[in-house]
């Protein structure tokens, strides 16, 4: 055990300084903050205090021990540092919506006050060649530094000759594999962007796809429709820290976002447990709380941490307002997960369950040979307690 807390000291000492390295070159080498960050804290009234509070809780979201909390905060003051340059294609603009509707910790202000948002279609004053020039200007002056950021899915149909974008009516095909080229960085943010989402949804007749997939590039991928807000600007700040991507799963989602399923998590999972069931809309199970897989939750399949993270200020999410989850992280979910309130009656669980009825079945079958073992070890031991006693006795 010594040896091993040694070895996670060692680990993480070194990681510090390599954190504390990539500080000082993003300080040195990239544009100087548009805003001073504590300042701008102070503007928005939030204190010093609850600005700590916000550190801890993103150091903690970044599965990073508390030595890290400093570096957190500094690489929060270093956001105006890093260009990023933000596209849009096939897509509702939902996933900016959701981001900018945020509040603390206030993204809509670290996003737009202070990263340096060079380039967003829906948000600049700028329209076609004045646009177009940002645009140009931005992936010259910050090439292999700026962060490209990715909302909508991009149709390959036609040759890829869908979804004709700006004065020049470039495709979004050609669009993006010409900003990825010079990205340092390539976030692709909600499930269109990340696998096509509504858009690839069947017949999917443009052929729409993923970032990634049709641009031939690793980007992370921050999945849901719409993500939260927290899962993007910790991506950020894990490449203010580290410069790199996070470390992701195979899907390409950052680990310490979608590393649990929601099921593992859920309030109502101690119901799930106790065989409770919501059996319908409105019934005494719904009333109660009871859990909702039966009426189509798809938590057990579904990776994000929306039941830590909520949305709405953090003050609830989908299936503490009493709706089931609807897999929106996962691939393809428009398709795989429907119908959103019915359950997935043949997908494998976990361990390989097949219906929630089964899955009730062997919970209650593991609980009666967990009793009927420990009532045999009991009874052995008492007999053992008897037998030592009464050799005891005939000892004396």
């Amino acid at each position: 055990m010594d040896d091993y807390r040694k070895y996670v000291s060692k680990h993480y000492n070194r990681l510090l300084e390599q954190c504390k390295v990539r500080l000082d070159e993003v300080e040195r080498e990239y544009p100087e903050p548009r805003e001073d960050f504590q300042a701008l804290l102070k503007a928005r009234g939030i204190s010093r205090r609850s600005f700590l509070k916000w550190t801890g809780v993103m150091t903690t979201a970044l599965m990073l021990p508390p030595i890290f909390k400093p570096m957190v905060a500094r690489a929060a003051e270093n956001f105006s540092r890093i260009p990023v340059i933000w596209l849009h294609f096939a897509e509702c603009t939902g996933c900016s919506e959701a981001i900018l509707r945020s509040s603390y910790p206030n993204v809509d202000d670290i996003l737009l006050e202070t990263i340096s948002l060079e380039y967003h279609e829906t948000l600049m004053a700028a329209a076609g060649y004045q646009a177009e020039k940002c645009l140009e200007e931005a992936m010259e002056h910050f090439a292999g530094k700026y962060v490209c950021v990715i909302e909508g899915a991009i149709p390959r149909g036609l040759n890829g000759q869908y979804l004709r974008l700006g004065p020049k009516g470039e495709t979004g095909l050609a669009l993006g594999k010409r900003v990825v080229s010079k990205a340092a960085m390539t976030i692709s943010l909600g499930a269109c962007a990340v696998w096509g989402g509504i858009p690839a949804a069947s017949p999917n007749p443009t052929d729409c796809v993923g970032a990634s997939k049709a641009l031939g590039v690793s980007t992370v991928n921050i999945a849901g429709c719409p993500p939260n807000e927290v899962n993007f600007v910790g991506t950020l700040l894990h490449f203010i820290m580290f410069g790199s991507m996070p470390p992701r799963d195979g899907e390409g989602r950052p680990l310490w976002a979608y590393g649990k399923r929601v099921h593992d998590f859920c309030e109502r999972r101690p119901h799930y447990d106790a065989g409770e069931f919501v059996e319908e809309w409105g019934d005494e199970g719904a009333k109660k709380g009871w859990c909702l897989y039966k009426v189509g939750c798809k938590g057990p399949y579904t990776f994000a941490n929306c039941p830590h993270l909520r949305f709405n200020d953090h003050m609830s999410w989908p299936v503490m307002a009493g709706h089931g989850c609807i897999g929106c992280t996962e691939r393809g979910f428009w398709d795989t997960m429907a119908p959103y309130e019915k359950p997935i009656q043949e997908a494998a669980i976990g361990g390989g369950e097949r219906t929630i009825d089964n899955i009730g079945i062997i919970l209650t079958a593991a609980t009666a040979a967990g009793v009927a073992a420990h009532g045999v070890y009991t009874a052995i031991r008492k007999k053992d307690k008897n037998q030592e006693e009464q050799k005891q006795e005939e000892r004396e």
